[in-house]
């Protein structure tokens, strides 16, 4: 696949769909790697007119490890006391920096999870490059975020197993977890996604460092209410990682943000509910500037 330097870093990334067509910019959530955008998934953006572009983000994935920081320290990050090796903002430059290194001026911004903390600094930080911005199972960070609830903090704590078998089983685990009532557990399905995520990549203090950039965040509340691109807030209601409730004041900060909240759907984007979005996304794309 290709690789682009940006902000100084190398970024591993794929396209789908027509380069002519409307770029957009898919950025995953903590961990996850690029693949974690379903490959049918973006076939079915392409289908709808985009040019899309996903990536793995830094620290993940076969873009470059920040290994040079070493080791995070959880400790002291769920003491209270986290000491990242870079910022959000870091990561949002990231994304600028790879449309700059593609010479696209612009593009769609959609993030997932942590992804959408970052398309909203994306948006936040680099306005010239936002044509609009997709916020998913996101929330405004800081102070204000809403607390996982319990099951979905559980995550978060434990520990990276040693073998590949353990790593896939672990990766099944977070999917049951997190998947909502409303979407059958799929054990062939998930078994082959983590297999695939775990031979592809296997990177531990990556994700550590990624979390640490989380939970070292500031509120982004006062500064969302001065974005001014078209903007989609999609959440699903029994989101036990980040809370509905996040999506909400996201959308609420936002001037004239639609919000889409889904029924059954957890810390996920289930297939049975990729037309409902993949419109949204069309929509929002398709929506008239607020003014810069």
């Amino acid at each position: 696949m290709p690789r682009a330097r940006a902000n100084g870093i190398v970024l591993e990334y794929e396209t789908f769909g027509d380069a002519k067509a409307q770029p957009l910019l898919l950025i995953m959530g903590l961990g996850a790697q690029m693949i974690t955008w379903d490959d049918q998934f973006c076939e079915q953006l392409a289908d709808r007119g985009f040019h899309v572009i996903r990536f793995d983000n830094r620290d993940v994935g076969l873009s470059t490890w920040m290994e040079d920081a070493g080791n995070p320290d959880m400790a002291s990050a769920f003491s209270g006391d986290p000491q990242p090796a870079y910022e959000l903002d870091d990561m949002a430059d990231d994304a600028a920096g790879l449309l700059e290194s593609l010479e696209i001026p612009a593009a769609h911004i959609v993030g997932a999870s942590m992804g959408g903390f970052i398309a909203q600094l994306v948006a936040i930080n680099h306005p010239e490059n936002v044509l609009s911005l997709t916020s998913i199972m996101s929330g405004p960070g800081g102070r204000d975020e809403v607390a996982p609830k319990p099951e979905g903090a559980a995550v978060l704590m434990v520990s990276p197993p040693d073998s590949r078998e353990e790593r896939i089983e672990q990766a099944m685990f977070f999917r049951r977890v997190l998947l909502g009532p409303g979407d059958p557990f799929d054990e062939a399905h998930e078994r082959a996604r983590a297999t695939r995520s775990v031979d592809r990549a296997y990177y531990p203090p990556g994700v550590g460092r990624q979390l640490l950039a989380i939970l070292a965040t500031k509120s982004r509340l006062q500064r969302l209410k001065e974005v001014r691109v078209p903007t989609l807030v999609i959440h699903g209601v029994d989101d036990v990682l980040v809370p509905v409730e996040n999506g909400r004041l996201v959308a609420e900060a936002v001037p004239d943000a639609r919000l889409i909240e889904i029924d059954g759907m957890g810390h996920d984007l289930p297939k049975r509910v990729w037309p409902q979005v993949l419109d949204a996304i069309v929509e929002v794309a398709g929506a008239p500037l607020k003014g810069r």
